[in-house]
């Protein structure tokens, strides 16, 4: 097992994840096809068809039942023309965020042997596509009949990234009190940022984002015999000295603007190598290790650059591969996507997990874990 030697004896342990899609799904083709009809020149248009046929995205899912003007929620005139406010596209936010934060909570807690939704001490609640306050947190103890004393926290338009400084805030409260409970959430509706222009930038962000949530239980108490459950060891995080202006997220007025270089991979695989070798020689240990890399996959050529950099075999990133294929980038939920999968993995040994995200800034955090198998 990884430990570390300073580190007290208590452990945390994410004791489940459950992730929840919006029911309507769109295969990469026609949302393709779709981005096509709506820049209408030529030139364009080959750019928008090779970036999409590049991502390996086959299908994403989105809370908008509809990307034509036929029905409601109408962001777009039919020649891809914005029309939607940033306040109407906070408002779908708001309506279907309430349900499906409140859903996926459900799950986690009656999914967990031995939880009731009275145990829950702390919510923390993540999102960087939508705002409203009281939030999901509020919505959350109200629905589900949560202790209305529960300690409440949100983390706020971070990006990519956020899951993992939650889960970093989550392992602190147990830490701090060993019968501590935390929900965390996250909830990630990108659809509804779609903006239609020339750039690569901005083709290379409708290529890839979608809609996700997804719901964690943290806990430093055992988990129960025949409950898979990662146990978190250690925490980094590291802000590049170079890549402030390649992933940038701002708010417009229709809808949040996202900036996303193509140059993203490269600066992140230029320093991922000395970046992971400094923090698992910290611990006395070695890439070669690691028997998982959970990876966020926030796009094809961000897995290739750093299985390249870092020597991995498919097998390790399996995981990561699938989530960016049947689910594209979910933001912040992703990497609890790819988590999750571990999880359901049904591997019969401990082994060894090396989890990695990467946000603004650029930002790129790191979990070392131990998956417990469930028996």
């Amino acid at each position: 097992m990884i430990r570390t030697l300073n580190s007290p004896t208590l452990s945390v342990y994410i004791r489940n994840i459950q992730t929840i899609v919006p029911p309507n799904t769109y295969d990469q083709e026609f949302s393709r096809d779709k981005m096509i009809d709506w820049i209408g020149d030529a030139k364009s248009s080959r750019l928008v068809k090779k970036i999409y046929d590049h991502t390996e995205i086959r299908s994403r899912h989105s809370v908008l039942p509809d990307f034509l003007s036929t029905e409601e929620p109408v962001l777009f005139e039919g020649s891809g023309t914005p029309i939607a406010t940033t306040a109407k596209r906070n408002a779908v936010f708001q309506s279907h965020a309430r349900t499906m934060s409140v859903s996926a909570a459900q799950q986690v807690v009656e999914s967990t042997k031995g939880v009731n939704f009275s145990d829950i001490t702390h919510i923390i609640t993540v999102s960087c596509t939508g705002f409203y306050n009281p939030g999901p947190d509020f919505d959350i103890i109200n629905e589900l009949g949560l202790n209305r004393a529960v300690q409440r926290y949100n983390l706020g338009f971070m990006g990519c990234n956020a899951a993992f400084p939650a889960l970093r805030m989550a392992s602190q409260f147990c830490k701090a009190d060993e019968d501590a409970l935390v929900l965390i959430v996250c909830i990630e509706l990108c659809s509804l940022h779609v903006q239609v222009d020339r750039s690569k930038d901005r083709m290379l962000a409708n290529a890839l984002f979608s809609d996700g949530v997804a719901a964690v239980l943290v806990s430093a108490k055992s988990p129960s015999a025949g409950e898979a459950s990662l146990e978190m060891v250690s925490f980094s995080s590291a802000l590049l000295d170079e890549g402030q202006d390649d992933m940038a997220w701002t708010i417009g007025d229709q809808g949040f603007d996202l900036k996303l270089s193509s140059y993203v991979p490269k600066i992140i695989g230029s320093k991922i190598k000395d970046l992971i070798s400094k923090k698992l020689n910290a611990l006395g240990c070695h890439e070669d290790k690691i028997d998982h890399w959970a990876i966020h996959p926030g796009g094809r050529s961000i897995l290739d650059k750093i299985c390249k950099e870092l020597v991995l075999d498919e097998s390790q990133v399996k995981e990561s591969r699938a989530v960016l294929r049947d689910y594209g980038n979910m933001s912040s939920a992703t990497i609890l996507f790819v988590l999750r999968k571990l999880l359901d993995s049904r591997t019969t040994k401990e082994s060894k997990v090396c989890s990695l995200v990467f946000g603004p800034g650029l930002t790129v955090d790191t979990i070392l874990m131990n998956l417990i198998p469930s028996s």
